[in-house]
């Protein structure tokens, strides 16, 4: 991941609906949502979420696969995961790092 595409997906996330869509696609996983199930889970209409969803994908965060006739949304997790790769890359001065216990890094 670079810098532009960085910014990229980080503009996506910093709208309350988008971001919100997208932690909804990360819970559901593999098998993904299709938009009805996603506007009904957030409830946000249909026409406003397509309009996010639309954001999201063009940033790279999501994938959309047709289903027969419906499309199904996921988040694409190696694109999240090289983001937050991005954002991390020189974490602690290059040292181990234990992210998930706060205290395990004194240089963050």
């Amino acid at each position: 991941m670079n810098e532009a595409h960085a910014i990229s997906a980080l503009g996506a996330l910093a709208h309350p609906q988008r971001l919100r869509t997208f932690r909804s696609l990360v819970v559901a996983g593999l098998p993904g949502l299709t938009p009805s199930v996603l506007a009904d889970q957030l409830g946000v209409a249909r026409n406003t979420l397509s309009f996010h969803l639309k954001e999201l994908a063009h940033a790279g965060l999501v994938t959309v696969e047709q289903q027969g006739r419906n499309l199904i949304y996921r988040a694409d997790f190696s694109r999240m995961n090289g983001l937050l790769g991005y954002l991390t890359e020189h974490c602690c001065q290059g040292a181990p790092c234990e992210v998930a216990n706060p205290t395990a890094c004194t240089a963050c």
